[in-house]
Parts: C-alpha cells; structure tokens; sequence
C-alpha cells in the first residue's frame, strides 16, 4: 500500500509559479509510474506530467509543455511539479498518482485507470 500526501497548491496570478509536493509513504525511486493529473470543475481528470523512476523519463501534456517539470527526489520519497507561467486555464484540483510498471514509457503515461494510488489533491487556482 502507498500513501500519497500532495502539497503546494494555493492561489497565484497569471504568470505566477507554484510547486506541489507529494509525499510518499514508501520508496518509489525504481520501478514506479509516477504522475499528476488535474480535475477543472465539470471536465473529466487528465493526465499532466508523468515519471517513470527506472530511466528518469518524462511525459508531458501538449498544454503544460515548456511551462511545467516533473521531477523526483529519492532520498526524500517525494514527486514534485514545478509549474511556471501559469495561465487561469491551469485552474484545477491537482492529484499525484502511482502504480508499479513500465507502462509510462508510453501514450498510457496518462491513463487514469492505469495508476493504482492517488493522494487526495490539492487545489490550485489561478487569476487573470
């Protein structure tokens, strides 16, 4: 069973910055798809930037592309998203995600059914 705890989300103006955490209840350092999703009132959770821990490999929405970086730190079990740039559009409940596998390497980096624990979400909200 992994626990996850996200963190860093809050109010921002366009063009501002935020970076959310999620901590982890075990190592993730190898072997685990790691990612953020985002939920806008009304519309579906999508996929947002993914990890894959065994290579480091990364995966982004077309829509955060250049703007947001996923990254893990070991030794303190902890994913984070750094988000610059941000645009009212980026407004949504934010949630980190994990599950065993390979299987980000690939388009299925965003599937939501593919990802077996999720924290509880952070809300980020952003004004023009």
């Amino acid at each position: 069973q992994v626990q996850l705890v996200e963190s860093g989300g809050g109010s921002v103006q366009a063009g501002g910055s935020l970076r959310l955490s999620c901590a982890a209840s075990v190592h993730t350092y190898s072997g685990y798809c790691l990612g953020w999703f985002r939920q806008a009132p009304g519309k579906e959770r999508e996929g947002v930037a993914s990890i894959y821990t065994g290579t480091y490999s990364t995966y982004y929405a077309d829509s955060v592309k250049g703007r947001f970086a996923i990254s893990q730190d070991n030794a303190r079990n902890t994913l984070y998203l750094q988000m610059n740039s941000l645009k009212p559009e980026d407004t949504a409940m934010y949630y980190c995600a994990a599950a065993r596998g390979y299987f980000c390497v690939s388009d299925s980096w965003s599937l939501r059914s593919k990802y077996l624990y999720w924290g509880q979400g952070t809300q980020v909200t952003v004004s023009s």
